[in-house]
């Protein structure tokens, strides 16, 4: 991994001053270019969300904002509240996932929320109630998990026992009775069958099987047309830099001949988009403390580990790392450093737990060196153990 010019430089100027360093730091430079290359490229009516539990700095919701993305992704009343301050008015935002509490509901009806995806009867009879209580209506979106996934994805959110929308095979007696719910405008439908797909042709699939399903549909209810297609997300990012990136590109025109062959054109079609658009925008950045032989194996011990960076060992994964060097002097003659080797890398936590990377290569490495992990813009801070051991939290430095 090449380090920017920028973030070397002001890792330097960090070290130099001799605290520990400890942080993430963000650019989002690459997310803005890509929100306005989506845009620009995606057929005509298919609107780009920001999944903002990617990353809910304000740094990254302002991307999006100035980007040219639709609305925001929610999936709690916090995310709300702080896409809201950040400037999105409620209208922008789409209310997706699991277990929304009758509070986060009745906040979602009173603001106006542009759609609530229905997750399951339960959800859809509380919301009608709320809105029947309130004297407003609704538009939503039925999640339903699909009776398919993608092997090779990274997640899966479809096939199989999941808690996430309604079987696919329990349609035929669900939807009837959302239908009857006369506070609840149905509008389409949310299928999200994978995240972190790499091969274009996967996510293509799903959305040619969620057309087949949307045509059932309309074929089977008289009067029900599904005007709004959700595929959730799926983009992913090559973490382990084989050069196969995710190719927008051909998604764009795979889409764009498959909505023309079902005859879909004016419809909305939403993609709802975090990793792919917040990963390359940060870098978790943390000092070498120590390195040691146990062994036969190189151990190298940073000052953060899973609680300010879980990400790696949560998806068993190596991000891309590389080390700025600080030429800081040894502290006795036979002080064990790297060189081009595999070793471990870990963080001050007491757990075995603890990994950062594993068999990562190194060309070189010493104690006071900044161990650089990239892709670290998405699902970095907010999806860690910040608690664990009661480490200072990492400071979140936008350049």
């Amino acid at each position: 991994m090449l380090i920017p010019a920028h973030i070397e430089a002001e890792l330097r100027r960090r070290a130099a001053s001799g605290s520990t360093l400890n942080c993430y730091i963000y650019d989002t430079a690459p997310m803005r270019e890509k929100i306005a290359h989506l845009v620009q490229i995606m057929p005509e009516g298919l609107e780009l969300f920001y999944a903002m539990k990617a990353n809910p700095h304000p740094a990254f919701l302002q991307a999006a904002l100035q980007a040219g993305a639709v609305g925001i992704e929610i999936a709690s009343l916090g995310e709300a509240r702080r896409a809201v301050d950040a400037g999105f008015a409620a209208g922008r935002l789409i209310y997706t996932g699991p277990g929304k509490s009758p509070e986060e509901l009745a906040w979602s009806v009173e603001n106006g929320v542009r759609t609530v995806h229905i997750e399951s009867l339960v959800e859809a009879h509380r919301l009608n109630s709320i809105c029947k209580k309130l004297g407003k209506g609704i538009d939503v979106l039925l999640r339903i998990n699909a009776n398919f996934d993608i092997h090779d994805a990274q997640t899966t959110f479809s096939g199989g026992s999941k808690k996430f929308g309604i079987d696919e095979e329990m349609l035929d007696e669900a939807l009837p009775r959302i239908l009857t719910l006369d506070h609840l405008n149905f509008r389409g439908l949310h299928v999200y069958a994978a995240s972190g797909v790499l091969n274009v042709a996967d996510l293509l699939k799903n959305c040619e099987l969620v057309f087949d399903l949307t045509r059932k549909i309309e074929a089977a209810y008289a009067g029900v047309s599904c005007d709004i297609i959700d595929f959730g997300g799926g983009f992913g990012v090559d973490y382990l830099e084989t050069g196969h990136d995710f190719d927008p590109q051909a998604y764009a025109e795979g889409l764009a001949a498959m909505i023309a062959s079902y005859g879909f054109e004016g419809r909305r079609f939403v993609l709802e988009l975090g990793r792919y658009l917040a990963a390359d925008s940060g870098y978790f950045c943390s000092e070498i403390l120590d390195i040691k032989e146990s062994r036969g194996k190189k151990q190298v011990v940073c000052a953060g580990g899973i609680n300010h960076f879980r990400r790696p060992a949560a998806l068993s994964i190596n991000h891309p790392l590389a080390i700025v060097h600080t030429g800081r002097a040894k502290l006795f003659d036979t002080q064990v450093s790297v060189e081009n080797e595999q070793v471990y890398f870990g963080g001050p936590l007491c757990t075995s737990a603890d990994k950062l990377a594993n068999d990562v290569y190194v060309e070189a490495a010493d104690i006071g060196d900044i161990a650089v992990f990239g892709l670290a813009g998405a699902y970095g801070l907010t999806m860690s153990n910040q608690e664990f051991l009661s480490h200072d939290r990492p400071e979140e430095v936008v350049l």
